[in-house]
């Protein structure tokens, strides 16, 4: 178990006063049986009007603010201390149906999975990428198809922190093959879908100790969730070529990552108006 303490900073700025509209925040971790909230904190400047919790469509928690006003400057500060637990269980314990590949869920699991296994973004040049994880043989071993598949990109990939808005397509990462943490994730997603694995977005953070090696620290996280019967949705982090939740904090999932933004909102006045946006994400590890 670690106690680790994330804070996420986001500043906006502007050339002159402006009104603010509704932002909608996505900070607050998902409580688990490997991760139990111990406090959070949420604090915005100007403090806003209003601010309201939901939780939506897959269970993520939501926090609403509005505001009054006008400002040149909107800040908002989240520190959250949570207990981490690592899954040290090195094998998934799958139905014995699911343990080789191809496989078929359960009648009872296809409404619940059937967006996880749709394809949103993806062409043929991705499921073709996807073959190749494939033995000769009629059948896979399940768990390797994913294990590989992660080792891939992170071997075959080069990792680049991209701040342009929204994410490549998988056939661009695909074809440059370069990306950041979220295009690995939706072309991996969209490689599994062709195959006919269920699979969906995840953001969070991620714990990067000092001389890892792993990528991804100073900003928010994504990865994937495949689901396997037996073992439910397991994490498959390609740009760290982790399996399991080593070093994840998840915050947010979804079947697409637009539905798992970690802060929108809108503001009233001219597009020259705007400055600037400066994100800061630490991950520590504290003592007990």
């Amino acid at each position: 178990m670690s106690l680790l303490t994330v804070y996420h900073s986001t500043v906006y700025r502007y050339r002159e006063p402006v009104g603010l509209g509704e932002h909608r925040m996505m900070f607050r971790p998902r409580e688990s049986h490997d991760l139990r909230l111990i406090r959070t904190n949420l604090a915005i400047t100007p403090q806003p009007a209003r601010l309201r919790w939901l939780h939506d469509p897959f269970d993520n928690s939501v926090a609403v603010a509005t505001f009054e006003g006008t400002t040149s400057e909107l800040r908002f500060e989240s520190t959250v201390t949570l207990e981490h637990f690592e899954n040290s269980m090195p094998d998934y314990p799958l139905e014995e149906y699911a343990r080789t590949y191809p496989f078929r869920y359960a009648d009872e699991d296809f409404p619940n999975l059937s967006l996880a296994l749709t394809h949103h973004l993806s062409d043929e040049s991705v499921s073709t990428w996807a073959l190749q994880f494939l033995d000769p043989a009629d059948t896979t071993d399940t768990m390797k198809i994913l294990r590989a598949m992660t080792r891939g990109i992170r071997k075959e990939f080069t990792y680049t922190r991209r701040l342009a808005k929204g994410v490549q397509t998988p056939e661009e990462t695909l074809r440059t093959r370069r990306g950041s943490c979220r295009d690995f994730a939706v072309m991996m997603m969209e490689a599994a879908r062709s195959l006919g694995i269920a699979a969906r977005f995840v953001s969070g953070y991620i714990f990067v100790p000092s001389s890892s090696g792993l990528a991804g620290g100073g900003n928010t996280h994504a990865w994937v969730q495949a689901y396997l019967p037996g073992a439910g949705w397991i994490d498959f982090d390609p740009t760290n070529s982790i399996v399991g939740n080593r070093n994840l904090i998840r915050v947010a999932v979804a079947w697409a990552p637009e539905h798992v933004l970690p802060l929108w909102g809108t503001y009233e006045g001219s597009a020259a108006a705007f400055l600037g946006m400066d994100v800061t994400v630490t991950v520590t590890e504290v003592e007990p």
